[in-house]
């Protein structure tokens, strides 16, 4: 027996041979005595994929929810916003000009802004007023394409006011609806300043898909804006000498010529990542007059890096799933070990090496680690390809809000899926299974034929 038994297992003790994969793949397939021991496995496939694709889910998500933010965020705020110093903020065009003439900057806008009470129908709510006008409205793709009734033409001229959905549905409005706003700071009286109310049309209703942009944020032209928060200052005409105290009202209005203000300038640059060498051309650009700058990466330090913090909290303890299914990995085949115990001597007695028993189980191990993973990658592809319309489809079916974007900021659930990191994942879940079949197959390795065939 041993003749006719020893060429073959000779040849089969090379690394991974035909042999010790025949060996394995005998081991993988159910027996009706061995139910248990498939189940186990099989479950630990399960546990596997389901680790691989949970991660990969999240991650995506995850890279979906901080790009889109990013996105919307920076379409309405600059990567830097530049506040006027030493006076006031007159020359604002001027400015904006020579901002865009530095390398580096794609275009930047000017804005009159301030904090009023808007009032609907019988409803209020505090909301932030910016005054633009057309030209720069359409520097602003996002806002500009985010019009889902009425239209910015003839914006300048319109004296009305554009808000996002979410706050006409907060203040009860529709197209061409009267909004009311009160500004506390008002005209000064013998009494004190009392508030100063106004009404304006509703021009205007855009759909940014962001909570706050939709909810808070509220537009007008920039010549109503800096009158109705008095950002202008009446001054001489060129060449106009100084009036008598005594002139009439008709000679002041003729003499006298108003000069709006803004309040400051977004600056947009090519490369958002780029911002120490930006402020510094912006800062020492001398075409341009004394700026106060805060970037992108100031203004939301707080949130993102947060958000980063979220990524690798949440890709650690999700690990854990794909760690867990290792560890089942290393209870299976140690169950399958001791079941072939007898087979294990056989095969010693036939030539088969140790190294060829430490790889037949751990090809058996790796296997399942590997078609688990396998199943885990298809299966979170998919997932994160159609996440919202999955969410969606459980939100309507359950009657539960999902992901509500009061909570989450966007109306929708992105999802950006990254090949480096699934690639990590993938990788991760491969590295464990293989090291989970390490200590199972070494035991195997060492199992004494004589001994394990004695009361055989």
């Amino acid at each position: 027996m041993t003749d006719l038994g020893q060429p073959a297992l000779n040849k089969g003790t090379k690394p991974f041979s035909r042999f010790e994969w025949m060996i394995a793949g005998r081991y993988l397939r159910a027996r009706r005595k061995e139910a248990f021991i498939s189940v186990i496995a099989s479950l630990t496939m399960v546990g596997v994929a389901i680790g691989v694709a949970t991660l990969i889910v999240v991650m995506s998500v995850m890279n979906g929810f901080r790009g889109e933010l990013l996105t919307k965020i920076l379409g309405l705020n600059g990567h830097f916003t530049a506040y006027p110093i030493e006076r006031e903020f007159t020359d604002y065009k001027e400015t904006v000009a020579g901002l865009q003439d530095i390398p580096g900057v794609s275009f930047a806008v000017y804005f009159v802004e301030g904090q009023v009470l808007a009032s609907g129908r019988g409803n209020s709510t505090g909301v932030t007023v910016r005054g633009m006008d057309e030209e720069n409205i359409k520097k602003l793709k996002l806002l500009y394409g985010a019009a889902s009734q009425g239209g910015w033409d003839n914006w300048d001229s319109s004296n009305g006011i554009a808000i996002g959905y979410r706050l006409a549905q907060t203040l009860g409005v529709s197209l061409g609806d009267q909004v009311q706003i009160i500004n506390p700071d008002g005209a000064m009286t013998p009494f004190g300043s009392t508030p100063q109310i106004r009404s304006y049309p509703v021009t205007v209703i855009f759909d940014l898909g962001m909570v706050e942009f939709d909810s808070f944020f509220m537009y007008m032209p920039i010549e109503p804006a800096q009158d109705y928060f008095k950002l202008y200052e009446d001054v001489l005409k060129p060449g106009q000498k100084p009036l008598d105290p005594m002139a009439t009202d008709e000679e002041i209005d003729a003499a006298y010529q108003r000069v709006g203000q803004a309040s400051a300038a977004e600056v947009f640059i090519d490369d958002p990542d780029n911002i120490t060498v930006m402020r510094q051309r912006i800062e020492s650009n001398p075409n341009t007059r004394p700026l106060v700058l805060t970037d992108w990466q100031q203004r939301n330090e707080t949130f993102f890096s947060a958000l980063q913090v979220e990524r690798v909290v949440m890709f650690t303890i999700l690990s854990m799933i794909i760690l867990v299914a290792a560890f089942n990995i290393i209870s299976s085949l140690i169950m399958l070990v001791k079941d072939k115990s007898s087979d294990i001597a056989v095969l010693r007695t036939m030539g088969a090496t140790r190294g060829s028993i430490m790889r037949i189980f751990s090809i058996t191990g790796t296997t399942i680690g590997f078609v688990g993973t396998l199943a885990g990658l298809v299966l979170g592809l998919i997932v994160s390809a159609n996440a919202e319309p999955l969410r969606a489809f459980v939100s309507n079916t359950l009657g539960v809000a999902i992901f509500p974007p009061e909570l989450f900021y966007l109306s929708s659930l992105p999802s950006k899926t990254d090949p480096v990191e699934v690639t990590v994942v993938v990788g991760l879940a491969l590295g464990l299974s293989f090291l989970a079949t390490l200590y199972p197959a070494w035991r195997a390795a060492q199992y004494d034929p004589v001994e394990a065939l004695r009361y055989e």
